[in-house]
Formats: structure tokens, C-alpha cells, sequence
């Protein structure tokens, strides 16, 4: 953690990033602007997305109510297996080389509902949820609908970009089925990189795309170039009515690095934060491999192909501390 002062210089800005509008009917003129955030950093707005600012504000106002219970009460929906359920402060570490206990956040995860006769109700990432005795189930499904609805649109210009047909991404085995997950996060403003305490420690998303909302507080930054030394990271402000959208490391793949996944953190001023992100995984069974038209005789396929459940398996495994030790505690 030698380089963390020289690293905490170089936030220097605010990130300007492209706004999508998802209103416009020219879904070129969209798809265009979108390919460009996408080769610049990854990271990008959506306006004009159809989610009403009353459901946003109800599901925050429930999520703020339920990290106001007692810890013993969180503790009841501890996560599962299947990653539904709450999520104590440090269960997770994203950042291993730099951080020391892990991210100072707890968290709520929301999927799919799915019912005993689903043919994925034995593999991870589906199943049934948890829910809490506090009356916010309806919220809560109808806004993960919502986002859901949002995220398939934002899936049409993104195949566009990748100049497939824009329903490419609508089969059964991508988002026909989709493994959907809400988050809700709580951070309590603790932060100090000099000595490796991050809200959420650096780290790119591991699925398709992440759509992101999120209140007034700043707290997110990106890198746009993970290789830089130091890393340049830069605030991303959150803007009324529109979400923040980033793409995570299986379209990298699908697109042979020619899209982007981006490093991102959540440093905490000292005022509580609190954050939806809406994480969009293809079907447990995908097979994610290089993309027709993002390969050729000169550009062969960077990565090799892999099921989607097997990537995330890993990816949660590696980032999340095992069950078993809560039941030490």
C-alpha cells in the first residue's frame, strides 16, 4: 500500500461521461454514441429510461429502513448459497492487494423469484429469495422488473454497436433467461486507502452490463486505463433522472476486448451513501465466447469460451468470504 498517496493525487476530476438517451427513436444515432462510451470507458448515462422517480424513491426509502434494523434482525436473511439475502460489512473483498479486511458496505441481494417447478431451481443463482418482515416485497420485484425492462433495451443498442442484429441478445440462452440481480448497498462513509479501507475496493463487475442507481452522495470513481501508474481515477456524479450504466467483464469477452469493463471504487467523505446497481447476467447455460463480428483472421479470439455460471461461480468464490464462518460468530 506504499503507492496509495501518490495514487490518492491523482484524483483529479470528474468524469464527463455520454448520456443515452433511450427515448430516441433513432436507435442508429443511439447505437453509435453508445459504441463510442463503450471503446472510451465503459461507463455511460441512460435518460428518458421509464422508471418512475416514485418507485426509485420507495425502494430507497425501504432500503434505508432495513440497514436501520439491529444487526441481529439483518442477520435473520443472512445470504444463501445462491447469493440472496443480506451481506454484512466486510463480506465481501474486491480488492485483495489493497485493501484489509474487506469493503466497508453491507448489502441486500434481490434475483429472479423463482417457484419449486423452475428448471434452474438447483443451480446457483436461482432460486427463490429471501425476503424480510418488512412489507417491501412488492417494491422491490416491481422495481427489479423495471430495471430489467431497462437493461434489455440498453441490450438491443448495444448489439447494434457490435453491428449484430439488435435482438441478438433476446435468445433463450442470453437474457431470454437472464440471472438478474438487485444489490442494495449501504455505505457508512468509512474510508482511508492509506490504510486500505475503501467503501468497495477497485474492481470491474463480472456479467454484462450494470445499471447503477444511485442518491446525491459522491463516492464513485472509475480508471478508464487500468494499466496507468499510478491509476488516474476520476468522480463520477450522480445526475437527477438518469442511471449510470457500466459494462462488465463478460461482454469484454463476448466483444474480444473491444468493449470495455472498467475499473471502479467507492471511496465514503464521511456521510452515508446508499446505491441500487442492477447486475445483468446471461442464462446460467450461456456459453460466452468471442463474438462473430468481433473477430477475424488478424484478430483472433482473445478468450477463451466459458459457461456464464462457471465464470460467476469463480468470481463470487473469489470475492466473498465462505459461509461457514458466520456460523462461528
Amino acid at each position: 500500500m506504499e503507492n496509495k498517496t501518490q495514487e490518492e493525487a491523482s484524483t483529479i476530476r470528474v468524469s464527463s461521461l455520454t448520456c443515452i438517451d433511450l427515448a430516441n427513436t433513432n436507435l442508429h444515432q443511439s447505437a453509435v454514441s453508445l459504441k463510442q462510451a463503450c471503446l472510451d470507458c465503459g461507463f455511460f448515462y441512460v435518460k428518458n429510461h421509464g422508471i418512475s422517480e416514485e418507485l426509485k424513491d420507495e425502494a430507497f426509502e425501504q432500503s434505508k429502513k432495513f440497514f436501520a434494523l439491529p444487526l441481529e434482525e439483518k442477520m435473520k436473511v443472512l445470504r444463501n448459497e445462491n447469493n440472496r439475502g443480506y451481506s454484512p460489512v466486510f463480506d465481501q473483498i474486491l480488492d485483495p492487494e489493497n485493501q484489509v479486511d474487506g469493503d466497508y458496505k453491507e448489502s441486500f441481494f434481490i434475483g429472479i423469484e423463482d417457484f419449486k417447478d423452475d428448471p434452474h431451481g438447483d443451480t446457483p443463482f436461482y432460486g427463490p429469495n429471501l425476503w424480510p418482515d418488512s412489507g417491501w416485497q412488492a417494491t422491490m420485484e416491481n422495481y427489479h422488473q423495471e430495471a430489467l425492462r431497462v437493461c434489455k433495451t440498453i441490450a438491443k443498442l448495444l448489439a447494434l454497436a457490435l453491428d449484430l442484429e439488435a435482438d441478438y441478445f433476446d435468445k433463450p440462452e442470453i437474457l431470454g433467461n437472464p440471472i438478474a440481480v438487485m444489490r442494495l448497498v449501504h455505505y457508512e462513509g468509512v474510508s482511508d486507502p492509506s490504510k486500505g479501507i475503501f467503501g468497495c475496493g477497485a474492481h470491474s463487475d463480472f456479467g454484462m452490463m450494470t445499471l447503477l442507481g444511485t442518491d446525491s452522495v459522491m463516492g464513485l470513481q472509475i480508471c478508464k486505463d487500468k494499466e496507468a501508474k499510478p491509476r488516474k481515477w476520476e468522480y463520477v456524479p450522480s445526475i437527477k433522472g438518469a442511471y449510470i450504466v457500466n459494462l462488465g467483464d463478460l461482454l469484454e469477452r463476448w466483444s474480444n476486448g473491444i468493449f470495455k469493463s472498467t475499473l471502479h471504487r467507492v471511496l465514503g467523505n464521511g456521510q452515508e451513501r446508499y446505491s441500487i446497481p442492477f447486475f445483468v447476467e446471461p442464462s446460467h447455460d450461456c456459453l460466452v465466447e468471442c463474438l462473430p463480428t468481433c473477430q477475424s483472421e488478424n484478430k483472433p479470439p482473445k478468450y477463451p469460451a466459458i459457461k456464464c455460471s462457471t465464470y460467476l461461480t469463480q468470481r463470487y468464490q473469489q470475492s466473498h468470504v465462505d459461509l461457514s464462518i458466520y456460523k462461528q460468530i
